[in-house]
């Protein structure tokens, strides 16, 4: 299998690629971090710029048109980079259930969305995670000419920021899941704010009573489901590239006995466990990305994908705290003496 990307796809990324490279290292990725906004106006202002925020939506609503594998082209990137921007929270999950609806509204939060004039946030989690949307217990009441939601939803990337939201529920006791948009400052709508691990900011946010439009119903919600986790799986691969390259490097660099640490045999083999795991992260995801793009993907590919990333993703992680720990045993050896400049930068790509 061709696992290169086209020649629009490569122009693309050299462009977005040269602008994260310059303007979001890891000391601006932590200022951003630290700072009171939940991430970067001006790294989202650039996304719009380049065409990012409308790359996956029809040339009928504006957008460029753009396939599952152009967005994971990008979203690669953007991991291997830990971005905190919602990209794939409020274009990819989010926008593309804005896209499914024919009503005004709808279009008019997308027109928004796409030229980054507003952030949509997807309300799909309930109580200690929802592996399948089956799960979702969230009842919309039939209210008028509307429904009401009551309940709570968590961990919604960018819930608290968000403009609008789309939110995943079942239509009436015992009906089918459908797509349901409510307004940020709607009346009994309050939402809890917080940062998830990596630096991106989530809330849990509680439905009383709250009066929201239907965006659309059927298999809509597996779609935008299935090609998110392909995107963050994207963005999960881009992140695993980078910790293997600088774990790689620090045990090229770093001398132990008067020899880099990556010669001997113990780290090596663990240097070579982590491309392998990698490799075969990034050949399933191409490949689920393929399958995606030819609608062929099952239900069955995309756990596959999904369980894949997780347990790579863990075991490149814990490979690379292991040949880093000499880091953590300078730092306890030297304590008020510390001068370990030079070695704490390598520490850039592991989740604090």
């Amino acid at each position: 299998m061709d696992f290169s990307f086209t020649e629009e796809q490569q122009m693309l990324r050299d462009g977005v690629g040269k602008f994260l490279e310059k303007s979001y290292d890891f000391d601006a990725r932590q200022a951003v971090v630290r700072s009171e906004h939940a991430w970067s106006k001006e790294a989202w202002d650039q996304y719009a710029e380049f065409g990012l925020l409308a790359l996956p939506f029809a040339e009928d609503h504006g957008g460029l048109g753009g396939t599952v594998s152009d967005c994971v082209a990008i979203a690669e990137l953007l991991g291997k980079h830990l971005t905190v921007e919602p990209f794939c929270a409020s274009i990819i999950a989010s926008g593309a259930a804005l896209a499914a609806s024919d009503s005004e509204a709808a279009q008019s939060w997308l027109e928004k969305v796409m030229s980054g004039e507003a952030v949509a946030a997807l309300a799909y989690e309930e109580r200690s995670g929802t592996a399948t949307p089956e799960h979702i217990s969230m009842i919309a009441a039939p209210d008028g000419a509307g429904f009401s939601l009551s309940g709570e939803k968590r961990l919604v990337i960018a819930g608290a920021e968000a403009d609008v939201l789309v939110v995943v529920a079942r239509k009436g006791e015992d009906g089918p899941l459908a797509l349901f948009l409510v307004e940020q400052g709607t009346a009994g709508l309050s939402s809890r704010a917080y940062s998830t691990v990596d630096g991106k900011s989530a809330a849990n946010i509680r439905f009383d009573k709250v009066q929201a439009r239907l965006l659309a119903e059927g298999g809509h919600v597996d779609q935008i489901v299935n090609q998110a986790i392909i995107v963050q799986s994207a963005e999960a691969v881009g992140a695993m590239g980078a910790l293997m390259a600088i774990t790689g490097e620090y045990a090229m660099t770093r001398k132990q006995f008067g020899k880099p640490i990556g010669m001997f045999q113990a780290v090596a083999h663990r240097l070579a466990d982590m491309k392998i795991a990698y490799t075969k992260a990034r050949s399933t995801l191409i490949y689920t990305t393929a399958l995606a793009e030819s609608a062929a993907a099952t239900t069955r590919d995309i756990s596959i994908l999904k369980g894949q990333i997780g347990k790579l993703g863990k075991d490149i992680g814990e490979a690379a705290i292991q040949t880093h720990e000499a880091v953590a045993s300078d730092i306890m050896v030297r304590g008020s003496r510390l001068t370990v400049a030079g070695t704490a930068p390598d520490l850039h790509w592991l989740p604090s």
